[in-house]
């Protein structure tokens, strides 16, 4: 895919640190991601791919650096400003993170219910039409209990897209899935920024996954960015540590 470096960047962060006790997770991070692109954060476990998204959302706060969202620093937001960033930004978590609960329909229509002006009806069509989007409509009455882990991928991510957002985060989106569930996963995504024009970061260690829905990819490695470029740019690296990698993912 074509990286968009001259596209003013909807998320631009700068020297971010990041320590949890004694031990540094991220230190000096700097990245920017445009409009209409999927930026991958490639890494090992335990390289802090997941806590710079947390860190996007405002879940955890660093130590040092900034995150600009839209031209604003959430650094210096307050909490109502924060979350007005935060009802334009989709996160599907690893795990799905549903409501054990309540229902499929119920968990996409959670964010309406809380956020949103739309009133009961016009909140029912939003979730039938989200969860057609996912092919989840005929699941609809179903609870989390009684679903794939798949289909609770594709429920989250309904409910990520209930508010519009044109900031998207993804952990890990296809952890745990067979390669043909993984595939439909991914072209969900690839779908959603042709249609969208969102910007997207996508935590994954999934190196076919990777090439198939980014633009650019940026690897981690010892709390800090070793290479970021296209995909092909990581394959003809000569760094040790970029063709190790690359090696044990193929």
């Amino acid at each position: 895919m074509e990286a968009k470096h001259n596209e003013t960047a909807i998320i631009e962060i700068r020297d971010l640190r990041k320590s949890f006790g004694a031990q540094e997770v991220l230190n000096g991070i700097d990245l920017k991601i445009a409009a209409g692109e999927t930026l991958a954060i490639l890494g090992q476990s335990g390289t802090g791919k997941s806590v710079l998204l947390k860190l996007i959302v405002g879940l955890l706060q660093p130590d040092a650096g900034s995150i600009s969202i839209d031209g604003q620093d959430i650094m210096n937001l307050s909490l109502e400003s924060l979350n007005e960033i935060r009802k334009k930004t989709g996160f599907l978590f690893q795990d799905a993170a549903l409501y054990d609960s309540l229902s499929v329909e119920e968990n996409v229509a959670f964010p309406l219910r809380r956020l949103s002006s739309l009133n009961s009806p016009e909140q029912k069509t939003r979730v039938q039409e989200l969860l057609a989007r996912v092919g989840m409509e005929a699941h609809a009455s179903k609870m989390p209990a009684e679903i794939s882990g798949g289909m609770k991928k594709r429920v989250g991510l309904a409910r990520a897209l209930a508010l519009q957002p044109h900031i998207l985060l993804f952990d890990e989106p296809t952890a745990g899935l067979d390669p043909i569930t993984a595939g439909e996963i991914e072209e969900l995504i690839l779908g959603l920024n042709e249609d969208h024009e969102t910007a997207s970061v996508v935590v994954t260690h999934d190196l076919h996954g990777a090439k198939t829905i980014s633009d650019r990819v940026a690897l981690l490695h010892d709390v800090n960015i070793v290479m970021q470029g296209t995909f092909e740019d990581l394959r003809k690296s000569k760094d040790s540590f970029v063709s190790q990698f690359m090696r044990q993912g193929s």
